[in-house]
């Protein structure tokens, strides 16, 4: 197997986009989401109970085989059949068939776009050794996008896996307990995501050697240099073709705000995107992401950056 790359963060903080960006080059294929709890049996086998799942020792035996089949482009085209349900899990289908061929055909190197993989960094680092680029959006940037898609998270994903708990957080229990008794807003619910996942990413760059930690904001202001950068430090060809493509992508000719339904879209002026929050979210509501994260945000952003 090819060293895997794991591009992860929290939803919505750019994963898809540094994931595709590095997918330009023909040395690496891209694999979305297999540890999301709607993913396709043929691209990973084993199901997914709980949103951000986290795989450790006590439970890898679920995991290990399925995911190793995945990083070596097992297709389980069986599978895959006996699940569509429509013209567009045909068209998927299709599509992620022909991804595993090509990496297989090509020996590519498996880069799993997976943001609900974020606790399990380590696991995949002892297990593939794989090598890891976490992507951190500025947590105003990041909950006004779940505004404007009115996407609720339930914490309970993360109060009913017991080694999560057990090995990460315990200390915020309390917290998640009074989210979920009270469901608070939005607002409330992101900035404490947020703060939860930026906590146990800065602990584990600090254990785990290696670990690329990229703000998107940094990528979306200078893609170019950014992401020459970051394919030097993969170890992979920056060519002119795949410097065309990012320039594509976050070009200045590109919307500034995607059109509804297409929120997964990578065709965006890059640089314009990160002021967006200013004007999505109201005032009050940028103090409360502020107070309820700064602990944290106060490691990836300054002051003046709010």
């Amino acid at each position: 197997m090819r060293r895997p790359i794991l591009v992860t963060g929290v939803h919505r903080s750019g994963t898809t986009w540094v994931g595709k960006m590095i997918a330009a080059s023909p040395q690496v294929t891209y694999i979305s989401e297999p540890l999301n709890v709607h993913h396709r049996p043929g691209v990973m086998r084993a199901p997914v109970s709980h949103w951000y799942k986290y795989i450790c020792e006590d439970n890898q035996d679920e995991y290990l085989k399925p995911l190793q089949d995945t990083l070596e482009y097992r297709y389980r085209l069986g599978a895959e059949i006996r699940a569509l349900k429509s013209a567009k899990d045909f068209g998927r289908m299709l599509r992620d068939l022909t991804w595993f061929m090509q990496g297989k055909f090509n020996s590519t190197r498996p880069l799993l776009k997976d943001p609900f993989a974020v606790f399990s960094i380590p696991w995949f680092v002892e297990q593939f050794n794989t090598q890891i680029i976490v992507l951190v959006r500025h947590p105003a940037g990041f909950v006004s996008s779940l505004k404007k898609l009115s996407w609720d998270f339930d914490f309970e994903d993360l109060l009913q896996q017991e080694y999560l708990m057990r090995d990460l957080l315990s200390d915020y229990k309390p917290e998640m307990e009074a989210v979920v008794k009270t469901n608070p807003n939005l607002v409330e619910q992101g900035a404490l995501l947020w703060k939860i996942v930026y906590d146990i990413i800065d602990r584990y760059r600090q254990s785990i050697p290696g670990m690329i930690v990229l703000r998107h904001e940094d990528m979306a202001k200078e893609p170019e240099v950014e992401f020459r950068k970051l394919y030097d430090q993969l170890g992979m060809r920056f060519t002119r073709k795949i410097e065309m493509i990012i320039d594509k992508s976050s070009s200045e000719k590109n919307p500034v705000e995607l059109a509804r339904g297409r929120q997964h879209s990578i065709q965006l002026y890059s640089e314009e995107t990160i002021k967006n929050w200013k004007s999505r979210l109201l005032p009050g509501e940028i103090e409360k992401i502020f107070q309820i994260t700064r602990p944290i945000a106060d490691r990836y952003y300054h002051p003046g950056e709010w």
